[in-house]
């Protein structure tokens, strides 16, 4: 059997009661806890530094999400992580991580070109605190938490449970539409990111769907944040 012939489109392990705790997971203690509380206590150990305080801020949530999925979905049920699409993906799907990495980064480009005529911008509190000290180590710290911190446990979670979660019960379209609105109402408060978000959860879910592994949107979304980072230590 091929790798990406797999029936997870059709069914999974869990109900209600897993999705329900884990969208509380990150809706009240994501949000309302460690982005709300946690990181001012982060900002003001790193002297207002937005780059180390988000980092760490980052770090902490990948840990919540990850033990998360674990301890409410995968362990009471005794299953692996396969279940959220953490295994291999044939050789052939390089095209398609090739190809929607490319799509990704064109659109986000004219989605900014486009917004900018209202008045959005692509700045925020860690872009400006890069561009402010730019330096080897900050940007290797800033590499870490967008190209691979980010993500890993933002694909697991967005697509490997939740989008699997929605696609088994409302379809293709729906479950892209919805996981890709979760994904960017949690980024919030950097409303500018918005559009550029939901377009990127468009585009991870697609490649979710066609390889069957969330490995080829991790790649996805790590080279691309990582250009993105790249760009910004360069501006």
């Amino acid at each position: 059997m091929e790798i990406n012939q797999i029936d997870w489109k059709e069914q999974d392990f869990w109900g209600v009661k897993e999705f329900i705790l884990l969208i509380l997971l990150e809706f009240v203690f994501v949000i309302g806890c460690i982005k709300f509380v946690v990181k001012p206590v982060y900002v003001y150990w790193f002297d207002s530094n937005e780059l180390y305080a988000g980092t760490l801020t980052g770090a902490t949530i990948a840990v919540t999400l990850i033990l998360g999925i674990y301890f409410i979905a995968l362990r009471p049920k005794k299953l692996s992580w396969n279940e959220v699409g953490v295994k291999s993906f044939a050789i052939k799907d390089w095209k398609i991580i090739i190809i929607f990495s490319v799509l990704l980064m064109a659109g986000a480009v004219i989605i900014v070109v486009l917004t900018s005529f209202i008045g959005n911008t692509w700045e925020n509190s860690k872009t400006e605190a890069l561009q402010q000290n730019a330096t080897f180590f900050t940007v290797l710290i800033a590499l870490l938490s967008a190209a691979v911190i980010s993500p890993i446990y933002e694909e697991i979670f967005y697509r490997g449970f939740l989008y699997r979660w929605l696609r088994t019960r409302i379809g293709l379209k729906g479950a892209i539409l919805i996981s890709s609105l979760i994904f960017t109402i949690v980024h919030l408060p950097t409303y500018n990111a918005m559009p550029v978000n939901f377009f990127s959860g468009i585009i991870f879910a697609l490649a979710y769907e066609r390889t069957g592994s969330i490995w080829p949107s991790v790649i996805i979304h790590g080279v691309t944040n990582g250009i993105m980072v790249l760009l910004t230590s360069l501006g």
